[in-house]
């Protein structure tokens, strides 16, 4: 087993697949073994030998979490939601209070477009974790996907009571608040995304916009000139360049 852990650990995924193999011979019905040797082949890009050996591990042992957890990040990366979301729902059967089982599969959930079961998974979570600042951000998402604008502010506000300073957390904010027809507020968020990152684009074309639409033609053009300084792909600069003009001729 320690020879097989430390080619596992230098990313010798053959050799530790022998190793396990071998012990496996005499130890046939034990689960870890399966699983680390599924983490080998999923190492490798084997996953369907991957999926193989994660079914069997589960199989020996259903309360081996780590192997849900590994078999649907698999199913997650091939968009299988269906078989991830069997496979979830029977981790949580089996192993009720592991709450990160409910996590994954309120997010296959989002990804399916399931968002009510998503809504549900989530709030369940909370009512367990009420600090879990990585699922009000899945629910904020999922309530501004459902139009429930001020409730993914009210989500995306409890991340950072956890979570300070997060320019993604302050742009998502701004979308919210903007969906809510908030604009001074949207604007508020949008610059306080640039303040922690300067070096994102998408709150700097947000504010310009919102500046524009407002008719704070000046503020606007800061915002769009700043924005043509970042990393824009050319076909995007070549559509702000117009505007910026139109701003400086006062049109």
């Amino acid at each position: 087993m320690q020879k097989a852990i430390e080619a596992f650990k230098k990313g010798e995924w053959d050799k530790a697949i022998d190793i396990f193999s071998s012990i496996l011979e005499k130890e046939p019905d034990n689960a870890e073994i399966y699983n680390n040797m599924a983490l080998c082949y999923a190492n490798k890009g084997d996953d369907e030998r991957a999926e193989k050996n994660y079914l069997k591990a589960i199989e020996l042992n259903p309360k081996i979490v780590q192997a849900y957890i590994n078999l649907s990040d698999i199913y997650y990366r091939h968009k299988d939601y269906g078989h991830g979301i069997g496979l979830l729902t029977t981790g949580i059967y089996e192993l009720p209070d592991e709450l990160i089982l409910s996590h994954y599969l309120a997010r296959f959930y989002m990804e399916d477009a399931r968002l009510d079961l998503a809504v549900d998974e989530l709030e369940k979570i909370l009512e367990r974790q009420p600090d879990n600042y990585d699922a009000y951000y899945d629910l904020g998402r999922v309530h501004f996907e459902l139009g429930n604008y001020e409730l993914a502010v009210e989500n995306f506000e409890n991340v950072l009571e956890y979570k300070e300073n997060n320019e993604f957390i302050y742009y998502y904010l701004g979308q919210a608040y903007e969906a809510n027809d908030e604009i001074d507020k949207a604007i508020s968020n949008y610059l306080k995304a640039i303040t922690v990152n300067d070096k994102f684009p998408q709150p700097y074309k947000k504010a310009a916009i919102l500046f524009m639409a407002r008719g704070d033609n000046e503020d606007a053009l800061e915002y769009f000139e700043d924005y043509l300084k970042l990393d824009i792909p050319p076909e995007e600069a070549d559509k702000i360049k117009p505007v910026t003009e139109k701003l400086k001729n006062g049109k």
